[in-house]
């Protein structure tokens, strides 16, 4: 398998060659590959138990006859409460009394491995280069062999699955047949390439799965009948995938809602076919086209720093096709680059006799443009008349170039052509790190001018924007802020941003699939910002 360890269809062997021919540390490549792990499991979710819990009667004073009311409690009561401790806190429950000694085996079990960890998991993930906690691989297997079922939960992140490839198929076989619902299940590389068995297909309990790190099995190999019947969430987190396994994963899922792809490491095709998906994210991720056949339920979709096909690069970009055909209730869209994305939409309509795609379920819409080329900012105005209906937009404006290659006034906005959200439906406007160019300015003072039914603007002012002179930011903003408002109740809102790094819009993945939030790009953690004070002529 040497020679077949892979990162991103590099061979470790090659990527070495070339760090040593740049007169680089070798040790280049572990760290490199240390951040990888780490983006991977930035998106894992946490586990539902914690061995840093505090105990609700750790300072409560001992009743004064000593009777021991709790194990007093029915089984079933009592058994709820095993299931949500660690899996070496629940097994010490035996120790406390006779009564408790058979309810760990009949409670549902939660098992972290980082958890078995001398210091509990506390540092955080291993890194590449550390032994392989051999322990921590010993005790998980006599865990699972102990315990009868079902497992609540599971999560596997720290073992080198290539030191224990006996093991791991065992592992799979006990948590398919003892019913696991929730699982976690992260390879540490090397290999990168490693192929997951082929007999978790065949976990029909499973209702959340999270892949990290795996090669995924052809289909050929996958148990015939095998499903996911139960399955709603599903993460694939740097994983090699053929076209058609992916396709098979939603073929078989038939209730998953919220699909997340994380760095996968190859460039696969993403044709969405799904009646139950609800959400779908990608990040860091090489994908030649997605294509939205035919997805009903399909309310959200969410792409940060997507990798363009043959460049090597991950940017803000989104593939350089996106077709949207069956979505009638897509509402989240974002982030796209209005110029590098094709958008395909089925839905045409004819505007003053020519044919225009729209989108009219989308309400909410992140763009990134970067308003130093004109020919990105020339897209915008096209762009968005596919969406009708917009109520929210989000704009991104990332550092402009030193050499920028023209810039746009409020002229060629106005002869950009009607747009029907931005006259209609736009009530909320957010501009994230603006930096005072004209071309900034002369496209929000279009939205304040045009915008009928606009209720709020927030400006988030980069710090890059402001200079010893105190009136600077408002020298710059003075065209926006003197502007005929065609709405006179919209409130502008001008705030410095907090950020110093800038390396992108800023999202927060935890939140997309929460549908507790109407709009997963407003981010409160603006409002924690100085805001800065204007002048309206």
């Amino acid at each position: 398998m040497d020679d077949q360890q892979v990162l991103l269809g590099i061979s470790r062997s090659d990527m070495l060659a070339r760090i040593e021919r740049c007169g680089r540390d070798p040790a280049m490549l572990d760290l490199g590959s240390n951040m990888l792990l780490h983006f991977a499991y930035e998106y894992l979710p946490d586990p539902p138990v914690s061995p840093t819990a505090p105990l609700s009667l750790a300072g409560a004073s001992w009743v004064p006859d000593g009777v021991d009311r709790i194990s007093r409690l029915p089984d079933e009561l009592l058994r709820d409460i095993i299931s949500r401790l660690p899996a070496k806190d629940a097994a010490r429950t035996a120790a406390l009394a006779s009564r408790w000694r058979p309810l760990w085996r009949s409670a549902p079990l939660a098992l972290v491995d980082s958890h078995l960890l001398p210091d509990g998991g506390a540092s955080g993930p291993l890194i590449i280069g550390a032994p392989s906690p051999r322990a921590v691989t010993g005790a998980v297997s006599s865990a699972l062999a102990a315990h009868p079922g079902p497992f609540s939960c599971v999560h596997l992140t720290c073992s080198t699955m290539d030191e224990h490839r006996g093991e791991i198929a065992r592992w799979v076989d006990t948590l398919v047949a003892k019913g696991v619902q929730d699982l976690v299940f992260v390879n540490r590389p090397w290999p990168i390439d490693l192929r997951l068995p082929a007999t978790l297909f065949s976990c029909a309990s499973l209702t959340r799965l999270y892949l990290g790190v795996w090669t995924l099995p052809g289909t050929a190999a996958v148990p015939r009948g095998a499903s996911f019947p139960n399955l709603r969430e599903l993460g694939l987190c740097m994983t090699v995938m053929e076209d058609r396994a992916l396709a098979f994963l939603l073929e078989r899922s038939p209730v998953l809602e919220f699909l997340l792809i994380m760095w996968s490491q190859t460039g696969a095709r993403l044709r969405l076919v799904s009646h139950s998906l609800r959400c779908l994210q990608l990040g860091y991720t090489h994908l030649k086209d997605i294509e939205v056949v035919d997805a009903p339920r399909l309310e959200r979709l969410f792409l940060r720093n997507v990798s363009l096909p043959g460049t090597g690069k991950f940017t803000i970009n989104s593939p350089s096709r996106i077709k949207i055909g069956g979505a009638p209730n897509l509402r989240v869209l974002g982030y796209i680059q209005p110029g590098q994305t094709e958008l395909g939409i089925s839905n045409t309509v004819i505007v003053a006799g020519s044919k225009e795609n729209i989108v009219p379920s989308v309400q909410i819409l992140a763009i990134d443009v970067q308003f130093g080329i004109r020919n990105a900012v020339k897209k915008v105005p096209g762009f968005l008349r596919c969406f009708p209906k917009l109520e929210t937009l989000h704009v991104y404006s990332p550092p402009i170039p030193e050499k920028s290659t023209g810039k746009v006034n409020l002229k060629f906005w106005e002869e950009g052509g009607p747009m029907k959200c931005m006259v209609q439906s736009m009530k909320k406007v957010f501009f994230y790190e603006f930096q005072g160019s004209r071309s900034e300015v002369a496209f929000l003072k279009f939205i304040a001018e045009r915008g009928r039914v606009l209720e709020l603007m927030v400006v988030v002012v980069a710090k890059a924007c402001f200079s010893s002179v105190d009136d600077d930011v408002n020298v710059k903003l003075k065209p926006l802020t003197g502007a005929k408002w065609s709405s006179k109740a919209c409130k502008l809102q001008i705030i410095e941003s907090p950020r110093t790094d800038v390396a992108g819009p800023l999202c927060r993945h935890n939140i997309v699939s929460d549908f507790g939030w109407a709009d997963p790009f407003d981010l409160r953690y603006y409002y924690k910002a100085e805001r800065i004070s204007v002048s309206y002529s």
